[in-house]
C-alpha cells in the first residue's frame, strides 16, 4: 500500500468518525483546500471547516457510522478517491428543529488530491438534498 493511500485511509477514518481537525491535520496540508457542490456545504472552503463540520453532525446523528464501499489510488494524479455510505438516525440535538428519528442512508464521495504525502485539497460528491428530505430535514 502506497503512502499516500495509507494517509487518505487515516484522514478518511478520522474524519468519518468525528476526530475534527485536531486529528485530520496530522493527514493534511495547513492550508488545504475543501469543495463541494453541496447547499449545506457551500459556505465551507477548508478541509479544517469540513472536518468540524463531520464532527458537528454526529451531535444530532449520534449513530452516524460509515459503510466503505471503495478505496482507491491514481498513482499518476496523487489523488485518492473514497466511495462510502453515511448511515445514521436524527435522535440528538442540533437539527434544524426537534429530533426527528428518521434516518438517512447517505452516497458520497471523496477525492483526495496529495501534494507529497498530505492531501492538499479534497472534494466531496454528495447529494445533500436526498440526504435533507431523509432526514425530514427539507
Amino acid at each position: 500500500m502506497s503512502e499516500i493511500l495509507k494517509q487518505a485511509r487515516l484522514f478518511f477514518e478520522a474524519s468519518e468518525t468525528g476526530k475534527g481537525w485536531e486529528v485530520c491535520k496530522n493527514y493534511c496540508h495547513p492550508d488545504a483546500t475543501f469543495s463541494a457542490q453541496a447547499a449545506a456545504l457551500a459556505d465551507i472552503d477548508s478541509l479544517q471547516g469540513y472536518t468540524e463540520w463531520t464532527k458537528n453532525i454526529l451531535t444530532p446523528i449520534p449513530d452516524g457510522h460509515y459503510e466503505l464501499k471503495f478505496f482507491g489510488e491514481d498513482e499518476e494524479r496523487q489523488c485518492v478517491a473514497a466511495f462510502a455510505v453515511f448511515h445514521g438516525t436524527q435522535t440528538g440535538p442540533g437539527g434544524p428543529g426537534e429530533p426527528t428519528g428518521k434516518t438517512v442512508a447517505a452516497e458520497y464521495v471523496y477525492a483526495m488530491q496529495f501534494e507529497g504525502n498530505l492531501i492538499r485539497h479534497m472534494t466531496k460528491i454528495w447529494n445533500d438534498t436526498i440526504s435533507l428530505q431523509q432526514l425530514g430535514w427539507a
